[in-house]
């Protein structure tokens, strides 16, 4: 299970990246264009992306304290 553990939080870990960083560019470019639109979207992505990462941190604990309880 600490293996699928892992997997869990390597992929969690660099999709979240790429989300937040997609949206930390979409971000300064609205902000630098003046496209409140795009500010908007790029703000909305990376608080996407923080959720997805502390949501793969929560379902790995989750499945961690699951596993240490069955095992007594």
């Amino acid at each position: 299970m600490l293996e699928t553990n892992f997997r869990i939080l390597n992929v969690t870990k660099y999709v979240c990246a790429t989300i937040i960083t997609l949206g930390t560019i979409l971000f300064i470019y609205g902000y630098a264009s003046g496209f409140s639109n795009v500010v908007g979207i790029g703000y909305g992505t990376v608080m996407g992306g923080v959720f997805i990462f502390i949501m793969g941190l929560f379902l790995a604990a989750t499945g961690e304290m699951l596993e240490r309880k069955k095992n007594g």
